[in-house]
C-alpha cells in the first residue's frame, strides 16, 4: 500500500480505478502538479497516478461522447418469389433511439413498432435489391443492410421420351425441360428410372432473368425398363441465399419395350409361312386345272347334241 507524504494544510485526493464521471473535474482541479514541492520521490509505480486516470475517465466515460450501439436485421438475406412480399425486422441495442426507419425502393408497410424494434413488410418484389435499417441514438446513426434475391420457381417440368416404343438393346432419348426458372446457377435437373437416378446436371449463369433449362440423355433400353416409370425432378436450392429447397417433379412417362425373337423361332415361323404359301399356290393351281376340265366336258356334250339336231333336220328334209 502506497502512503503519500502530505504537506501541512494540504489534502490529496485518493485516486482509485475505475473513475466515475462525477469525479473527473474534481480530480483535475485537485491533482498536484509535477512541480509541487511536496510530491514524494519514493512511491510505488502503480500509485498516485491521478493525471493519467483522469484522462482515461475523460476519454472512456459513457457520458463523454457518442454511445456505441448496434443495429440488427432479420433475416439478413431474403429470397422472394417474383411479385411476392416478405417481412423484415429491424432492431437495435439502443434503449431510446430517436430516429429509425427502413429505406428501400420497394413498397413497404410498418406492421408493428416498439422502442427497440420495428417490423416491416415489403411488397411487389420484382428485382434483386438491397434494403437498409437505420437507428439514431444520442446523435449517432448506425445502419445495416439486407439483400433480397428474386427467384422464379420451376412451376413446369416437362419430360419427353423419344421414341416411346423401343426394342431391347436399342437407344432411346430422354429430354427434360423447365420453361422459366431463376436463378439458374441454383438449379439441378435429375432424370430417374423408377427411383434410380440416371443422369444429373447442374447449371451455370448469374443472370437474374428467368431462363429455360433443358437436358437430354441417351440410354439403352433394357427388358425391365417397361416395368418402371421415367421422370424428371427439378431442384432449386436457395439455402445459400437465405431460402429453402424447392422441388418439382414431372409427370411419369412409360416406355414400351419389345423383345426381339430368338433365331430358332424365326426359322420355324419362316418355314411355316413358306409351307402355307406353297399350299395356297397349289390349291389355286388345282382349282384352275379342275375348272378347265369341267368347262371342257360341258362344252363337249353341247357339241354332240348340236350335231345330232342338225342330222335329224337334214333327214326330215
Amino acid at each position: 500500500m502506497c502512503q503519500d507524504q502530505k504537506p501541512p494544510g494540504k489534502t490529496l485526493p485518493t485516486i482509485g480505478l475505475p473513475l466515475t464521471c462525477s469525479l473527473r473535474l474534481r480530480i483535475l482541479q485537485q491533482a498536484p502538479s509535477a512541480a509541487s514541492p511536496w510530491m514524494p520521490f519514493e512511491m510505488s509505480p502503480f500509485c498516485c497516478w491521478g493525471l493519467p486516470a483522469a484522462l482515461l475517465a475523460v476519454l472512456f466515460c459513457p457520458g463523454s461522447g457518442e454511445e456505441a450501439f448496434e443495429v440488427y436485421m432479420w433475416p439478413e438475406q431474403l429470397v422472394v418469389k417474383h411479385g411476392g412480399s416478405s417481412k423484415i425486422n429491424c432492431s437495435t441495442s439502443c434503449l431510446q433511439p430517436t430516429i429509425s426507419g427502413l429505406e428501400t425502393t420497394l413498397s413497404k408497410t410498418l406492421l408493428d413498432k416498439q422502442p427497440q424494434w420495428e417490423l416491416y413488410e415489403v411488397f411487389n418484389v420484382s428485382t434483386d435489391t438491397v434494403v437498409y435499417c437505420h437507428f439514431t441514438c444520442s446523435g449517432r446513426q448506425v445502419q445495416r443492410n439486407a439483400s433480397i434475391t428474386v427467384f422464379y420457381p420451376p412451376e413446369q417440368v416437362l419430360l419427353k421420351l423419344q421414341p416411346t416404343w423401343v426394342t431391347v438393346g436399342k437407344v432411346f432419348t430422354m429430354e427434360c425441360r423447365v420453361p422459366a426458372v431463376a436463378p439458374l446457377e441454383n438449379l439441378t435437373l435429375t432424370l430417374f428410372r423408377g427411383q434410380e437416378p440416371l443422369h444429373m446436371q447442374k447449371f451455370e449463369g448469374e443472370t437474374a432473368a428467368p431462363q429455360e433449362a433443358m437436358i437430354t440423355h441417351n440410354s439403352t433400353a433394357h427388358k425391365e425398363d417397361g416395368r418402371h416409370n421415367f421422370s424428371c425432378r427439378a431442384e432449386l436450392d436457395l439455402k445459400t441465399r437465405g431460402g429453402g429447397l424447392i422441388r418439382k417433379t414431372s409427370e411419369p412417362q412409360v416406355l414400351e419395350i419389345h423383345e426381339p425373337m430368338p433365331d430358332n423361332q424365326m426359322v420355324i415361323i419362316i418355314a411355316v409361312v413358306s409351307v402355307l404359301l406353297l399350299l395356297f399356290v397349289a390349291s389355286v393351281l388345282l382349282c384352275f386345272v379342275f375348272g378347265q376340265q369341267w368347262h371342257q366336258r360341258r362344252s363337249g356334250n353341247y357339241g354332240v347334241q348340236a350335231a345330232w339336231r342338225r342330222l335329224r333336220r337334214s333327214y326330215r328334209a
